[in-house]
């Protein structure tokens, strides 16, 4: 908190906001402001508490700049802005940052409410308080001081928040009146204004549609599923409206759940009791089909995840049933140990989906890096994919096919375990392939040439052994794409290779009796150096060597040993015999 004070920039009154228009009015550019205040300050990261610390500090700076103080710091003195104060347009930026403030720490408890169910009372008052605000700035700027295109913006802004309201009380009718009007409003803004603001505008459409049609949906339009899934499958709909989707998916898969009963795998039957197994085996073909139908990239990866976390909550919910079917065989000490159970083999069914899962998700992101990989690098500075990312990535398929072929049940499957094994035969040449690439790169010849080899010869092995395999193997990469672009990166390496050795053979002489003799010792001899020019030049020896001097000389006085010195008695003082007489003469002074 105290470094987002410190990088806080204080504009000036004068740029705060968008200011007068040139009819006069009072301007503010309302959705434009709380769009780049968010993106600033934390909601890019979904930080809503840093967000609200900031609109509380802003709404300090803007009463202290415009006078509007609410008492001092003993006593609490209410205010309130009237339209006769609407001088300056920072006064209805005022309301707004209110209305801001609300809304933030509406959305941070809802965020907390999902561990802490009390605090939803508090969200809902919070988003209520927003919603007021929101209505006394289009109070404000319904006062002929304000421009209509502010009216406008503050009219969608009241009803989107009104809408948010509503949308948490269930009220989908309202909500649905409410968030349309906003839509209206910003459909009719950005027509009418540059592109850059209905660029802005269109965005915010975009946001509000998801929730409009799940309060169709919710009303009793059946159609509306149909466009909330299309939505998931682009992308759409983020933050509380994915939360309500993902719900409404799950509570239409509860309803067929029922008519569930069994799954059949490996030419067994497994009969599935577990509700949440139900749900997530149901809704498995759907998955995979709107991965399969992803626009882009990123929405894959999203489903990828998704479906990923389903089915590790459903393998721990098959685990809690294992622990408990474990202590009851414990008691009734029975209990064929030569046969998997039931519950065994759907959990081996559930982990060969999600280690599946794993390695098509890798592979998918191994596709995305290879086009990368092949693309010209645009900007220097920023570091691209190298063919280490994609090695990690094949490391990580691998890992997920060595714990495919251990499932319990499955170890006397002999054909379950060929299929294993020739995927990893495929995986393991193409990680081969692209270590050879990383050894290209830091023009290591012969290994590259060693591992190229190497390629060769796990695609040969696995095209003599896929010929049984054609269905079930159909979804593995093209081994004959692959030997192809080996055959090609031989020949380029070997080319490579033999131009690298004639480089080096004519490379300058300079280079190997390079000396580092700094330039006032070579004075005489004419020599190119780029070093001079550089950063640091090689011009004198420093710090400079030591050499010998001259010291100062020592004396030793040897002739005193040898001196006969003459004798000083007679200038030595007699010390005179008194006695007892001389010594009370002495306490007296008598004798000074």
């Amino acid at each position: 908190m105290a470094s987002d004070k410190q990088n806080e920039v204080k504009v000036p009154p004068s740029d705060e906001n968008k200011e007068n228009l040139p009819d006069g009015g009072l301007g503010l550019e309302i959705l434009q402001i709380i769009k780049e205040s968010q993106q600033q300050h934390g909601l890019r990261h979904g930080d809503y508490q840093r967000y609200r610390g900031y609109c509380s500090r802003r709404l300090r700076r803007l009463r202290k700049t415009l006078g509007f103080k609410m008492g001092n710091r003993h006593k609490f003195v209410g205010k309130k802005i009237t339209v006769e104060m609407l001088s300056d347009n920072r006064y209805l930026l005022l309301v707004l940052m209110e209305a801001e403030r609300a809304w933030s720490y509406a959305m941070q408890l809802k965020q907390e409410a999902n561990t802490e169910p009390r605090k939803r009372f508090h969200l809902m008052a919070r988003l209520r308080k927003a919603a007021k605000h929101s209505e006394k700035l289009e109070k404000l700027c319904e006062s002929p001081r304000v421009d209509a295109k502010t009216k406008l913006e503050a009219q969608a802004y009241t009803a989107y928040l009104t809408g948010m309201v509503d949308f948490e009380l269930q009220e989908w009718k309202l909500a649905m009146e409410a968030f349309n009007k906003c839509k209206t409003i910003y459909e009719k803004l950005a027509s009418a204004f540059t592109e850059e603001l209905a660029v802005l505008y269109r965005q915010r459409v975009d946001e509000i549609s998801p929730n409009i049609r799940y309060c169709a949906y919710n009303i009793g339009d059946q159609n509306a599923i149909n466009d909330l899934m299309q939505m998931r499958l682009t992308g759409g709909g983020g933050g509380m409206m994915a939360e309500k989707l993902e719900a409404l998916i799950t509570q239409a898969r509860t309803k067929q759940a029922a008519t569930m009963s069994e799954v059949e795998w490996r030419g067994r039957s497994v009969p599935v009791k577990i509700d949440k197994a139900r749900i997530f085996l149901l809704g498995l073909a759907d998955n995979e089909a709107a991965i399969a139908q992803a626009s882009n990239e990123e929405t894959k990866e999203h489903l990828y995840e998704t479906l990923l976390a389903e089915c590790r909550d459903t393998i721990q919910a098959v685990r809690e049933e294992l622990k408990s079917e474990a202590k009851q065989r414990e008691r009734s000490s029975e209990g064929d140990s030569g046969k998997v159970s039931n519950l065994q083999f759907l959990h081996s069914y559930l982990t060969y989906i999600k280690l599946c899962t794993l390695v098509k998700r890798n592979e998918s992101m191994a596709h995305t890096l290879q086009a990368k990989l092949k693309e010209p690098e645009s900007d220097e500075n920023k570091r691209g994919p190298r063919p280490q990312d994609l090695i990690r990535l094949y490391d990580i398929i691998l890992q997920s096919l060595a714990e495919l072929s251990t499932l319990q049940g499955l170890e006397d499957d002999h054909t379950f375990q060929k299929e294993v094994s020739l995927k990893t035969l495929v995986y393991k040449a193409y990680r081969c392939f692209f270590i050879a690439q990383s050894y290209v790169l830091v023009k290591k010849w012969s290994e590259a040439l060693v591992l190229y080899e190497r390629v060769l010869k796990y695609a040969k092995e696995v095209q003599s052994k896929a010929k049984s395999f054609n269905n079930s193997l159909k979804d593995l990469p093209d081994v004959q794409e692959l030997i192809a672009e080996v055959n090609a990166e031989k020949y380029s390496l070997q080319a490579a290779a033999i131009l690298d050795t004639d480089e080096t053979a004519e490379a300058p002489s300079q280079q190997q009796v390079k000396d580092n003799t700094p330039l006032c010792d070579r004075l005489e001899t004419f020599r190119l150096d780029p070093a001079l020019v550089g950063k640091q030049p090689n011009l004198v020896h420093f710090p400079p060597e030591f050499q010998p001097i001259p010291c100062k000389p020592l004396f030793f006085d040897l002739a005193l040993n040898h001196v006969a010195f003459p004798p000083l008695d007679d200038k030595v003082e007699q010390k005179g015999k008194g006695g007892l007489t001389g010594y009370i003469k002495g306490i007296f002074g008598f004798g000074s």
